[in-house]
């Protein structure tokens, strides 16, 4: 309807054209939206707003001329001006009966679109260090990231999912280091495990593994890895200053290859992890791309020499920085340290380029609310690399809290104290955990409420959801069970009986389907998904206490069995694009 509206208010335009009411040259982008009130139509458009000052007229003015020259449409039954000149469309409630049609002819399909044909997009998402399994702070940006990029393939563009592996760096060394340590321990070995190590049980799962497998082939006596060490923070020295001794003690006694047996064994253990868990949570990625790799093959130093030509590196104190405050940043950067290193910065630098040399259209990345801080830098590179920084869409998501009854549930990977995605899943099932996270805006904060995501009332809003996808596969059920002939094709010749509140309700919520999830694509928000799904179910199971379905009227049936299967068919849809089941009975 919105696109036939569009269509009347293009050939409104030409005609005025033609009398000199408007400028020849007006091609105005035509916007249409539902009413919010159904007292105002059911769809209002701000053309006249629009075009006001090309024409040189009154908006409200405008707005009647526009009206008077639109042509007829049996499905517009009223045409009225509101306020400064919005114009509002009443249609024949009996005229949207083409979205039932339309839903039984598209199928899955229903809703699709070619917006994004021909543009390719890049959505990084998770990319969490390998140095722990992923515990549910994580699965809100796994669940939102995977909907974008469901959404946004559903709106024709093509998607490339990639999670960056942190492989290299310091927290790298650290997780390397504490599985030695650990190691040591399955050697026998007594020693003060570092508190700022890797504390969890899959820590000692690994170094047990490669004890078993090796022996003490990598055994120090404690005394020899500890000796001259600084002290450690709970012995009245510096945490950070203790690991990073204790990381370079590790490398001079183990060596490359042997240190690197444990830096790959935590690496590829946990990775391997996180791929199953992610796979299980119905996120799958076209590319897991490695930080490692940036450092094999030059690009960090090629990122820099870049940087350099154009002018935007200097050097001070013996370290290299960026002058990315001259860009917007609050201030310089450090991109490689004074003893050569390169920093997490410039490998993020080398990362960026590395996607815009792929040729990707738009570049999303979605990251903890934490990383707020880091756009303005990461923006100020693109712009020295000489691309327009606009082509990065940065989507932050707040932590999920979780809650035991009154319990706030601490997390920290560090520690080994938290609840894990996997943990989750098993206790609430995936369902639940995707609808959850994705409920409302990722800027938002979220309690988790355990109870209510696995209490199957009404309350609990995917029970609800699914419970109406349920309730229509009940209803065909009930149908063969009674014998009673079905005939789906006649009931769209008796469309025109559906004449119940309930009932044209739901065809105007089921007719703004494709419209809903191309402004959730676009804007980036499933929760707008989330949200027509719930109103759609709770329209549909308004209808159900209202009016029985399976009546003698055979035509009726029919239209009333058609009506309810195109409402299944978008439930299924949108459940489908969240990768959530429909079940057919609970």
């Amino acid at each position: 309807m919105k696109k036939k509206l569009e269509v009347l208010l293009r050939q409104a335009v030409d005609t005025l054209k033609n009398d000199g009411t408007l400028p020849q040259d007006a091609d105005p982008a035509i916007n249409i939206e539902h009413s919010r009130d159904p007292a105002h139509g059911d769809f209002a458009s701000n053309l006249a707003l629009v075009l006001a000052k090309a024409a040189k007229s009154n908006s409200r003015q405008l707005a009647e001329k526009i009206a008077a020259a639109l042509p007829e449409d049996d499905a517009v039954t009223q045409v009225e001006i509101a306020g400064p000149g919005f114009i509002n469309f009443f249609i024949d409630p009996h005229g949207q009966y083409d979205t039932i049609r339309t839903i039984h002819d598209r199928g899955s399909e229903f809703g699709l679109s070619k917006t994004g044909v021909g543009k390719r997009v890049q959505v990084e998402f998770v990319s969490a260090n390998p140095t722990g399994p992923l515990h549910v702070g994580h699965g809100r940006g796994a669940a939102y990231g995977s909907v974008v990029a469901d959404l946004l393939e559903a709106a024709g563009f093509d998607v490339h999912r990639e999670y960056y592996v942190n492989d290299a760096g310091r927290q790298m060394d650290i997780l390397a280091t504490s599985l030695w340590l650990r190691y040591l321990e399955d050697c026998g070995e007594v020693l003060h495990f570092p508190s700022n190590g890797y504390r969890g049980e899959y820590v000692r799962d690994i170094s047990s593994a490669i004890h078993r497998a090796s022996g003490d082939a990598f055994r120090f006596p404690a005394q020899a890895v500890f000796e001259d060490i600084p002290p450690d923070e709970a012995q009245g020295g510096d945490k950070e200053i203790h690991i990073d001794a204790l990381i370079a003690r590790a490398k001079k006694l183990l060596g490359g290859a042997h240190y690197e047996h444990f830096f790959q064994a935590g690496l590829n253990d946990i990775l391997d992890d996180i791929r199953d868990d992610l796979r299980e949570f119905g996120v799958e990625y076209q590319e897991w791309f490695s930080e490692r790799r940036l450092m094999a093959d030059d690009s960090v130093a090629k990122a820099l020499d870049r940087l350099r030509a154009g002018g935007h590196l200097y050097e001070k104190d013996g370290a290299v920085w960026f002058a990315s405050s001259r860009l917007g940043d609050e201030k310089d950067r450090v991109v490689q340290r004074e003893n050569g290193q390169y920093t997490y910065f410039a490998s993020d630098i080398a990362y960026h380029m590395n996607k815009l040399d792929r040729g990707f259209e738009e570049l999303i990345n979605i990251w903890g609310a934490d990383h707020h801080g880091y756009i303005p830098r990461v923006k100020a590179a693109m712009t020295a690399l000489g691309a327009d920084a606009d082509k990065l869409k940065v989507l932050l998501v707040q932590f999920a809290t979780l809650y035991r009854g009154e319990e706030k549930v601490q997390m920290s990977t560090r520690s080994g104290e938290f609840v894990t995605l996997r943990q989750l899943r098993n206790e609430v099932g995936r369902d639940a955990a995707r609808f959850f996270y994705v409920l409302r805006r990722s800027e938002q904060h979220m309690d988790f409420d355990l109870k209510l995501a696995t209490s199957r009332t009404n309350e609990n809003p995917v029970f609800y959801v699914q419970y109406a996808h349920a309730r229509v596969c009940s209803v065909f059920r009930q149908l063969d069970e009674k014998g009673l002939d079905r005939d789906l094709g006649l009931g769209m010749d008796s469309l025109g009986l559906l004449k119940e509140e309930h009932e044209l309700n739901l065809v105007g919520r089921l007719s703004r389907y494709p419209e809903i999830l191309e402004r959730a694509a676009l804007q980036h928000e499933p929760h707008q998904l989330i949200l027509y799904l719930r109103e759609l179910a709770n329209d549909f199971h308004a209808y159900y206490n209202a009016h029985p379905f399976l009546v003698e009227d055979a035509p009726l049936r029919n239209a009333r069995l058609n009506l309810i299967a195109a409402v299944r068919q978008v439930l299924a849809n949108g459940l489908g694009l969240l990768k959530i089941t429909s079940p057919e009975t609970m």
